[in-house]
C-alpha cells in the first residue's frame, strides 16, 4: 500500500437496524410532550441526523425549546428501551466479513454516525467490535450531517486525505456529507433512504449486500480481490 485509506461506516440503517426502536422511542417522546403521534415513515427519513436536528426537521415550525425538549424526551425513552430483553437491534447479514475483507486489503476502518458516543460504545460492546475502528465521530463533538465535518476530522485524526476516504451509509445525508468531504460516497440499498434519494445526493455506487462492498472498493483502487 502506497498510502493509507480509510472506509467509514454511518451506523443507524448501515451497520444496525435500529429502525424499531428509533421509531418507538421517538413516538413516546411525543406523546410524553402531548405532541400526537409522529408518522414511523417521517421519522425513519431523520435517521442520521444529529438528534436535535432530527426533531428540528420532524417538527420544523415548532420552536427550537421544543426540539430540545423532544430531544430528551427521545433520549430518555431510548434509554428505558434498551433495558428491555427485547431491545436488541440486529447487525445487517454481512457485517463482519466486510470489514475483514476491507482490513485484508489495507483499508483503516471509521464510524461517523449521529449517534452519542454512549450509544456507540454500547453498540459496539453488544457486538464484540471495540478495536475494529481507528477513528470514532459521533453527534456529541461534530455538526450534524450533511455538514462535512465529521469526515474532514476522521481524515485529520488517521492522517489520511479525504480523496482517499470513503463513506458508506443509506441516507441522503451520508452522501452530501461524503460529496462535501471530497470523499467516495457508497450508498446501501437496504436502509431507511431510497435508491433515488441516495443517487441525488450524490452515491457514486450503491450495493445490495455486503457481499459486494469490498468488490467495489478493490475496482476503485485498481486492485483485485
Amino acid at each position: 500500500m502506497s498510502h493509507t485509506r480509510l472506509a467509514v461506516f454511518d451506523v443507524d440503517g448501515t451497520l444496525i437496524d435500529s429502525q424499531h426502536n428509533i421509531v418507538s422511542a421517538m413516538t413516546q417522546a411525543w406523546m410524553k410532550l402531548g405532541l400526537g403521534m409522529p408518522r414511523p415513515a417521517k421519522v425513519r427519513g431523520i435517521i442520521g441526523l444529529s438528534l436535535v436536528e432530527a426533531c428540528g426537521a420532524l417538527m420544523p415550525f415548532a420552536p427550537y425549546s421544543v426540539h430540545r425538549a423532544m430531544a430528551e424526551a427521545y433520549k430518555e425513552a431510548f434509554r428505558a428501551l434498551h433495558l428491555l430483553p427485547d431491545s436488541m437491534e440486529p447487525l445487517f447479514p454481512g457485517v463482519y466479513e466486510a470489514l475483514d475483507a476491507l482490513e485484508e486489503q489495507g483499508w483503516l476502518l471509521g464510524l461517523a454516525t449521529g449517534k452519542s458516543l454512549r450509544g456507540v460504545e454500547s453498540f459496539l460492546e453488544a457486538y464484540g467490535l471495540e478495536d475494529r475502528f481507528v477513528t470514532i465521530q459521533t453527534a456529541d463533538d461534530n455538526p450534524s450531517k450533511p455538514n462535512p465535518a465529521m469526515l474532514l476530522r476522521a481524515a485529520a485524526e488517521v492522517g489520511v486525505d479525504p480523496a482517499d476516504m470513503v463513506m458508506i451509509g443509506d441516507t441522503s445525508f451520508d452522501m452530501m456529507m461524503a460529496s462535501a468531504a471530497r470523499s467516495t460516497a457508497i450508498g446501501v440499498s437496504w436502509g431507511y433512504h431510497s435508491l433515488e434519494e441516495l443517487q441525488s445526493a450524490g452515491a457514486q455506487f450503491i450495493i445490495d449486500s455486503y457481499d459486494n462492498l469490498a468488490e467495489v472498493m478493490a475496482a476503485m483502487s485498481g486492485e483485485r480481490r
